[in-house]
């Protein structure tokens, strides 16, 4: 899963950033975890393509281009995506 949304993720938003963090073990014992994890997952992700996007519209863009593997197996998804800072001098 991690690999697929990774590959994903990257064709789709160019990211300058991309961690994708697997958080299933913290949710063991709690709705939507299975054996084996990969079904909580944290995305922090910082792309060009995310510039004059409301926090709600590039969640809902992040959501939609991992939308099978959200059907398939990932549980939750907690979402840290914006476009990059840019760097004072």
């Amino acid at each position: 899963m991690k690999q697929r949304m990774e590959q994903k993720l990257q064709a789709e938003f160019a990211p300058q950033l991309l961690e994708i963090i697997d958080e299933s073990e913290q949710h063991r014992g709690h709705g939507g975890y299975r054996e084996g994890g990969e079904t909580h997952f944290r995305i922090v992700m910082r792309s060009d393509k995310l510039s004059g996007m409301s926090r709600v519209a590039r969640q809902r863009a992040v959501m939609a281009c991992v939308k099978l593997e959200l059907e398939e197996r990932v549980h939750a998804l907690a979402l840290d995506v914006s476009a990059p800072t840019p760097v004072s001098e």
